[in-house]
């Protein structure tokens, strides 16, 4: 086996979205978005003992301060056996050893089993969504609409009943548009109590050729708006946003059922929520599991510390910064 560095764009982004269920935070182009903010990406991919390739991933260096830094590895695939994983994290700690690199951040797609790896490994918490629902694109749009509760199929005739509009955003009138885009987040940011990014964050990521701008609107008046990622065969709804006026017209639903649309014309084989969770946004999730679709539970997020003092010291540090954060 060897671990080799893929430096060509459309070579890696063809081994990406060569794997089911391609994952756009693996995408050369998201990998560029993120080093915008300081952040170093490394691209790498498993040449196996077979001679092909088994799993490419993007490595994500995130500084820590003095000179010290993390691996951060998103939703990738390691492997398919712990012969594989392991030679993957040794090939990592090799990497970052003159970058003086604290530890390794994974967040596997698959089974994985922490007992594997004694002391060694931690779970922590996670930063991707740990479930999400995906709907299987390769049915028909009748088949979709009879696995949606009866309710979601009843607001999302209503929307369109009453003339809500649902328009796909072109990249040259992002400039035009985003504004409505923005209002509806801080809106929805107060009314939901969510947590948003800044301004210039959406306002850079939708400078990424397959992420698109949708909005719902009524009369000119935008009432729904979503960024959705359209990245080899999954559609990936990242970011959703609604107004509070004329709630009554059900603009959102209307709104996910054209993305929906849109993404199995193009081709795509799943459509992505991007994340469901019961007790932290119960109204959110409630919306999107009406849309049918299978639950998916991922295993969640880990360290691997190659140094165990400096590893010790992040702790203790992030805890402080966290109950500060609390009290305020």
């Amino acid at each position: 086996m060897k671990l080799i560095e893929i430096e060509n764009k459309e070579n890696y982004n063809k081994l990406v979205k060569a794997q089911a269920g391609s994952q756009f935070l693996q995408s050369w182009e998201w990998g560029d978005f993120l080093m915008e903010s300081d952040e170093l990406v490394h691209r790498y991919a498993l040449w196996n003992e077979q001679g092909t390739y088994d799993t490419v991933f993007s490595l994500i260096q995130k500084p820590l301060g003095l000179g010290f830094s993390y691996y951060y590895l998103s939703r990738a695939d390691l492997g398919h056996d712990k012969k594989e994983i392991q030679f993957i994290f040794d090939e990592i700690k090799k990497i970052g050893r003159n970058e003086k690199v604290v530890f390794l951040r994974f967040e596997p797609l698959s089974k994985f089993k922490i007992a594997d790896w004694k002391a060694k490994i931690t779970k922590t918490i996670d930063v991707q969504p740990s479930q999400t629902l995906i709907l299987d694109l390769r049915k028909s749009e009748d088949e979709l609409l009879q696995d949606m509760h009866q309710k979601t199929r009843y607001n999302i005739r209503l929307a369109d009943k009453k003339g809500v509009e649902v328009m796909a955003v072109a990249h040259q009138d992002i400039d035009k548009e985003f504004e409505n885009f923005w209002n509806l987040m801080r809106i929805t940011k107060e009314r939901d109590a969510f947590r948003i990014h800044d301004r210039e964050h959406y306002r850079e990521m939708l400078k990424i050729g397959f992420i698109k701008l949708y909005l719902a609107k009524y009369n000119d008046q935008v009432l729904a708006a979503a960024i959705v990622s359209f990245f080899g065969d999954t559609a990936t709804y990242i970011h959703g946003a609604s107004s509070s006026e004329m709630r009554s017209l059900m603009a959102p639903y209307l709104l996910q059922w054209e993305m929906i649309k849109a993404a199995k014309g193009r081709g795509c084989r799943y459509y992505d929520f991007y994340g469901i969770d019961e007790n932290k946004w119960p109204g959110v999730t409630r919306f999107k599991l009406g849309f049918g679709g299978d639950r998916k539970i991922y295993p969640g997020t880990y360290d691997l510390r190659f140094n165990k003092f400096g590893y010790c010291i992040y702790k203790f540090l992030r805890a402080l910064r966290r109950s500060r954060l609390f009290k305020k």
